[in-house]
């Protein structure tokens, strides 16, 4: 049994933050019907590598779910979307605010239709002076406080290639979610979920306001930075956290042959034997985490001379040996042909009857009792005659006329 099975989940996202939330909920059992504009999810097209075929973009954002098209501008469509509200369990949007206001369905409509329902919004920015902006995965970075905080002292600021933005927005989405569907099974009601982009960010962001903070009280000695203003600065690849954590350089030098490598209390002697500078482990000047935070940038260097005498795989091993916390920069080449990812079934390959087999990432989230079986995106509206016959009743004539009066 599916965890989610049995949740009926009308899906009216597009893009990324909004599939990325409903697609996690298709994973773990629920029936996610997605609605779409007779023309489709826009991202159907964009990015495309196999012309006449659904984009990558969309495929790896919609797998699980089913697919209905539905003119939301006529009289008819409206009165269809009613009645598929009126039967789901969660309703899931990531319009511009307001957008299904003006299609007649505001908050209390919906909840007038269907008392038990859970509504699920996901904007770019909460209630105040930059509610109806338009927001993307990057400019929700840069609101976030995720860009100001990321590259190095002497560059402008970057954004991340996690998308944090939109995926990590769908993450919280998920779980706002889950929760009004338990609490739900308390109360008997349905409940408004809202889900900002710009949040999402700054939530995911919060040890660099733990550390804005800790500046009144003088700088911080973990960073590689040499001065301090009153913001946190870009620090590079420093770790973030209480343990000195740098990226460092192996052989043969390629664009990605580094590995980060963590400098623990306990992980100190044994790194200096490795590097050949056993004398290191009890001069005061090096022996303990207070003597090497003034020195953290000739600590990674001595350490570097090091590794640029092996390759990263190598360094892996002989670090993990004596339990040194270390990972090597894996690039999407090295990923999407990592075998223990394809063991775990994080690397998914899938059959897609128009563009043929692709890979794809699977669920993150693993449950016991409930494998995840990935299957590939629908076809656009691909299941609108199976969904509207099965759930409201609507037969082949219906249906037909439907389709002639441009509904569907």
């Amino acid at each position: 049994m599916s965890a989610l099975e049995g949740v009926r989940v009308l899906d009216m996202t597009h893009v990324q933050s909004g599939p990325s939330a409903t697609q996690i909920l298709a994973w773990l059992g629920a029936d996610v019907v997605k609605l779409e504009a007779p023309t489709g999810d826009i991202t159907r097209k964009q990015l495309r590598d196999v012309a006449d075929a659904d984009s990558l973009y969309f495929t790896m954002l919609n797998c699980n779910k089913r697919s209905i098209t539905l003119n939301m501008k006529s009289e008819a469509g409206k009165e269809i979307f009613t009645r598929l509200v009126a039967e789901s369990d969660v309703l899931v949007e990531n319009f511009g605010p307001g957008t299904v206001d003006r299609m007649g369905f505001t908050w209390d409509k919906l909840r007038e239709i269907n008392p038990k329902l859970i509504y699920a919004s996901i904007k770019g920015f909460g209630d105040g002076p930059y509610t109806h902006f338009k927001a993307y995965e990057v400019v929700a970075q840069a609101m976030g406080g995720s860009m100001s905080t990321t590259g190095f002292e002497d560059g402008p600021p970057l954004a991340t290639g996690a998308q944090i933005g939109d995926s990590g927005t769908g993450i919280h989405t998920v779980a706002g979610i889950l929760a009004a569907l338990l609490q739900r099974e308390r109360t008997g009601e349905g409940q408004r979920v809202s889900v900002a982009m710009q949040h999402a960010v700054l939530n995911l962001c919060r040890v660099k306001l733990r550390d804005q903070q800790r500046l009144a009280h003088g700088p911080l000695r973990e960073y590689p930075n040499a001065e301090f203003g009153d913001e946190v600065p870009r620090s590079g690849n420093a770790s973030g956290g209480g343990q000195p954590g740098w990226a460092v350089r192996c052989k043969p030098g390629g664009d990605n042959d580094y590995i980060y490598v963590i400098v623990q209390p306990q992980g100190w002697a044994p790194i200096a034997n490795l590097i050949g500078r056993p004398e290191l482990i009890e001069d005061p000047d090096w022996a303990t985490p207070e003597a090497r935070l003034s020195k953290l940038d000739k600590m990674f260097s001595m350490i570097e001379e090091w590794t640029l005498g092996h390759d990263k795989w190598t360094v892996l091993a002989a670090l993990n040996e004596h339990n040194v916390p270390c990972g090597p920069i894996l690039s999407t080449k090295e990923i999407i042909e990592d075998a223990s990812l394809a063991d775990n079934d994080m690397i998914v390959s899938v059959d897609h009857p128009e563009r043929g087999e692709f890979k794809t990432v699977g669920c993150p989230i693993k449950l016991s009792d409930s494998p995840v079986h990935v299957q590939r995106s629908p076809l656009l509206g691909e299941h609108t005659a199976e969904v509207f016959r099965d759930r409201l009743g609507i037969d082949e004539s219906e249906l037909a006329e439907l389709k002639a009066n441009g509904v569907i």
